[in-house]
């Protein structure tokens, strides 16, 4: 089990079920959540086998801002 931490430009509860319908089509995400009140409106994910790049050109082609922190 990996786990990846984003930034993201999601504000708001309307993003975070918008984004659910891409994230609920990835197999291999076992468990995701959204900060969205830390001021990076961190995405953190758990996933097996799956690429932080595949992860955030998934929440790209969803219309967000997605960068790995480091």
């Amino acid at each position: 089990m990996n786990i990846h931490i984003f930034k993201t430009n999601i504000t708001n509860i309307n993003h975070v079920l918008n984004l659910s319908r891409y994230i609920a089509n990835i197999d291999g995400i076992k468990k995701w959540n959204i900060d969205l009140q830390d001021c990076d409106k961190v995405l953190r994910v758990e996933a097996l086998n799956l690429s932080p790049y595949y992860i955030s050109t998934v929440v790209q082609m969803a219309g967000y801002y997605c960068v790995e922190m480091e």
